[in-house]
């Protein structure tokens, strides 16, 4: 047998060897997650998840989330961060910080003042619009009614003049172009064929 033929087998039993460690590993770790019948434990299933209270609730702590962003990359606000990835370990520190702050009496405006403070700006889903900031509110609708303005000229100006949009020679507002006596029996033949 050839040297190549000796590496070809000696890779493919060390892929397939390979490969049952992996399916073996991955079929051992399937054996370490919880039985149904363990679900009913409360220790397994709420493991690591604070109980739920009535200033969970609260009307304007929740209205409060919804205008802070979380800090972790997703760019939710802390409010659908927190109840919707539940891996998420920066909205449920946020959420605390907001209930302690609405235990001490603060209303929203403070809140979201206090954390401006402690987190800068960048915390808000919306800026406030003043300053630069106001650029972001008035570009984008300014540029679509630039383009829609721009678009609506180009549309009566084409609507004005029709025959300005053929393109090609012997347009209908140029000069006429003289045909040949052979180039009008020509196309009288096709016009002919056609017919029939």
């Amino acid at each position: 047998m050839s040297e190549s033929m000796e590496r070809r087998r000696f890779l493919r039993r060390a892929l397939a060897g390979l490969g049952f460690a992996t399916i073996a590993s991955r079929a051992l770790a399937q054996d370490k997650s919880p039985r149904p019948e363990d679900l009913a434990d409360p220790t397994i299933v709420g493991r690591g998840r604070e109980r739920v209270t009535l200033a969970d609730n609260d009307e304007i702590a929740m209205g409060v989330e919804h205008r802070l962003k979380c800090t972790c990359p997703c760019n939710l606000d802390v409010f659908t961060c927190r109840t919707t990835d539940f891996n998420c370990t920066y909205s449920p520190a946020l959420h605390r910080e907001v209930l302690e702050l609405r235990k001490a009496g603060k209303n929203a405006d403070q809140i979201i003042q206090a954390f401006v403070g402690k987190y800068g700006e960048r915390i808000l889903m919306a800026p406030k619009p003043a300053g630069f900031n106001l650029a972001g509110y008035l570009v984008p609708g300014l540029g679509i009614l630039g383009v829609g303005g721009v678009l609506a000229v180009m549309l009566l100006r084409r609507g004005k003049n029709p025959a300005a949009t053929v393109v090609g020679a012997g347009s209908l507002d140029g000069p006429p172009v003289p045909a040949s006596a052979d180039e009008l029996a020509a196309l009288a033949q096709a016009l002919s064929e056609v017919d029939r």
